[in-house]
Order: structure tokens, then sequence, then C-alpha cells
């Protein structure tokens, strides 16, 4: 049962940062794609950060150079502990949004996901509530 649960939401005002948690639990798939999306109401949905297993990171050009998105994998396969995490510098009042983690598949492979950066709801295996993030 693969569950994913986002923290670290808040409100900060433009030009400051904030860091986004993930914890994800039983998901123990050797090769993968996980990303951070985000909605805003009225906007469309948009990924904004992506990590593959063996395939590095990629982020919208709307973040890029201000987001950064890693992980810690702690422990043995089948009970590691999995944390991605979405660093937020030099946040922008656009960047209000619900912010989610997401795991990609299986339609798409780890690469094709990272670099197509899916927003469709359709590709997306599991997703967490989400967490909140406003910008003044």
């Amino acid at each position: 049962h693969v569950q994913l649960v986002e923290s670290g939401g808040g409100s900060v005002q433009a030009g400051g940062s904030l860091k986004l948690s993930c914890v994800i639990s039983g998901y123990t798939y050797k090769t993968y794609c996980i990303e951070w999306f985000r909605q805003a109401p009225g906007k469309e949905r948009e990924a904004v950060a992506g990590i593959a297993s063996a395939a590095g990171t990629s982020y919208a050009a709307s973040v890029k150079g201000r987001f950064a998105i890693s992980q810690e994998i702690a422990g043995s396969q089948d009970n590691a502990k999995h944390t991605l995490y979405l660093q937020m510098n030099s946040l922008k009042p656009e960047d209000t949004a619900m912010y989610y983690c997401a795991t990609v598949g299986p339609r798409l492979s780890a690469i094709e996901a990272l670099t197509i950066m899916t927003s469709e709801m359709y590709e997306y295996n599991v997703w967490g509530q989400g967490t909140q993030v406003t910008v003044s």
C-alpha cells in the first residue's frame, strides 16, 4: 500500500524560502520517477520538479534556479524510508498553490517520465493530500 504524505507548506513573503517534505511509504520499485506538482485555483496543474532513479532531476522553466528537488533513502529496499524534498527559494506570489508529490507510472518509464514532466493525473500512480504554499 503506497502512501505519500506532504508537509512543510506555509505562508511566506515574496523572496522567502520554504522546504517541503514528502514521506513515501510502501513504494519498493527499483526504478521510479517522483514529481512535485502544483495546482492553484483557476490555473493549470504544473509539474515543477521531478527526480528519477539513476536519471537525475528535472525542473519546469518557471522554477529552474529557484527550486531544488532532493531525496533521502535510508534502510534496505523493503524497509527503506524514502523522503522527497523540495527546497523553494526566492518565492514569488505566482508560486502560490497546493503542492503535491506523486509517483509516476506505470505507463511511462522513469526516464520518459522525467523527460516529459507530465502533469496529467492519469500518469500518476499515487499522490498525497498536498500542502499549501502561499506567497504574498
